[in-house]
């Protein structure tokens, strides 16, 4: 059975393997503003806020002074929603630090959320290279750093903007069906993995539904606590997580690729969506967002990813089956991607996933 004293001692040899291997200014992909790194940073300032050592708050310090000049400045990608999730973390460093550089750097991140591109209905095209699309993964990227932004900045319109983007989401991407949620919407019908009446594609990638879950979580613990649509975001986390649970491999407990067609012989466990589901499960349980029904289950998910997919020899740490950046598709595209070994994102939601676990573990 999972103890908190392995949790926490897994937790530390993942940092520690990719410390190790890159220097902060080198994490990839290098020199760009990117959400691989703010998702990896963020669960090392998760970790960090446990053992309180400075050597993970000057590490990560160290990537975002890499990026913001004296005057906070930067570059980044003021086209796509990706961007914003890497400013999350500005705001506990200026919390740490006092430095104002952080938060004018957050202020110039949020002008994207007010030039970006929109569907006819409002909806944020994910990148102006995927015209007309929403992705699932853009509520995750998007949702957390402007609640965040609304808070600091007082700029109260960004919840509703929030919230509608969700509804979108929602509306055009759920399957009454299965519970589960499409991985992107092409408004125009254009693109050739979209149903030509819907827009919608084919399948539910798991990494996508995995930021969808996450993205749930990580906004009601932003929300308002009297916020009247609280209500309704909980009554989909609680819906989301039993059907998430119904979709988990017998034998290993973990997720597949394509979370709904697990019987394909071609399909495959995958990494990231597997610790990704189990911290939006584990976290919800942890905040009160959901009841506490389904904490044995996910302490055994998890304790199946670390037993199918992670491998430490030493003080060495390796995460595999992590799937690669993954643009939207068909069935065949998604089981031929790639995999990787500790790519940031996979080895950033696993940590989540454990330090989640271990919140709901009893000392």
């Amino acid at each position: 059975m999972l103890n908190k004293k392995e949790l926490l001692a897994l937790t530390r040899k993942a940092c520690e393997t990719l410390m190790a291997k890159f220097t902060p200014e080198t994490l990839p992909p290098a020199g760009h503003f990117h959400y691989h790194q703010g998702v990896f940073l963020d669960g090392m300032y998760r970790f960090y806020k446990l053992n309180h050592e400075e050597k993970y708050l000057a590490y990560i310090k160290s990537y975002y002074d890499s990026i913001i000049d004296e005057y906070g400045n930067l570059m980044f990608d003021r086209d796509q929603l990706d961007s914003l999730q890497v400013g999350l973390l500005l705001f506990p460093l200026f919390e740490e630090t006092g430095d104002e550089r952080y938060l004018i750097a957050a202020k110039k991140l949020l002008h994207i959320v007010y030039g970006i591109n929109k569907t006819s209905e409002g909806g944020f095209w994910h990148k102006d290279k995927y015209p007309y699309q929403m992705w699932l993964d853009g509520l995750y990227m998007a949702g957390p750093f402007l609640l965040t932004c609304a808070k600091y900045f007082g700029e109260s319109d960004l919840i509703a903007q929030v919230l509608y983007q969700e509804k979108l989401m929602f509306a055009h991407l759920y399957n009454r069906e299965t519970g589960l949620l499409y991985h992107a919407w092409d408004e125009k019908c254009q693109q050739p993995w979209a149903n030509q009446k819907t827009g919608c594609s084919p399948e539910v990638w798991g990494r996508s539904a995995g930021w969808y879950g996450t993205a749930l979580v990580d906004m009601l613990k932003l929300l308002p606590p009297k916020h009247p649509e609280r209500v309704e975001l909980m009554r989909k986390l609680a819906a989301y997580s039993k059907t998430l649970m119904s979709y988990q491999d017998n034998d290993s407990h973990c997720w597949y690729q394509i979370v709904d067609k697990g019987t394909h012989a071609d399909n495959w466990l995958e990494s990231s969506c597997s610790a990704l589901f189990v911290y939006t499960i584990a976290e919800a349980m942890n905040h009160g967002l959901i009841g506490k029904d389904l904490s044995e289950a996910i302490q055994t998910a998890l304790a199946g990813i670390i037993k199918q997919m992670v491998v430490v020899s030493g003080e060495h740490f390796a995460l595999n089956s992590i799937c690669i950046g993954t643009s939207a598709g068909t069935y065949d595209y998604y089981v031929s991607r790639p995999t990787s070994e500790n790519d940031l994102h996979g080895v950033a939601v696993f940590i989540w996933a454990v330090l989640a676990v271990y919140d709901l573990l009893e000392d």
